[in-house]
């Protein structure tokens, strides 16, 4: 099954501004700066960017020990990947 166009670019985009927001807030927190609600990244994983997600956790070392956010994450991860394999089921 091939993935429309228009999708693939939502995607792209959904996961490059996930890693985006997950360098900011990195860098906010190194800073004492104002941070990005942990409810603005996950709502952003969950729209699409979970893959630039746990990328962007992983590069920038951001979050991986935080709970429940970790585990808010993985569920997130599991969902859209049951749903996608679903999707390729049909």
């Amino acid at each position: 099954m091939t993935l429309p166009f228009e999708i693939a670019l939502y995607l792209l985009g959904v996961n490059l501004a996930s890693i985006v927001l997950f360098g900011w807030d990195k860098y906010c927190a190194e800073r004492d700066l104002r941070r990005i609600p942990e409810s603005t990244l996950l709502t952003v994983a969950a729209i699409g960017g979970s893959v630039g997600a746990i990328a962007a956790q992983r590069r920038f070392r951001h979050k991986t020990r935080k709970e429940p956010f970790r585990t808010y994450l993985h569920v997130i991860v599991g969902v859209q990947a049951l749903g996608l394999a679903a999707w390729s089921f049909l």
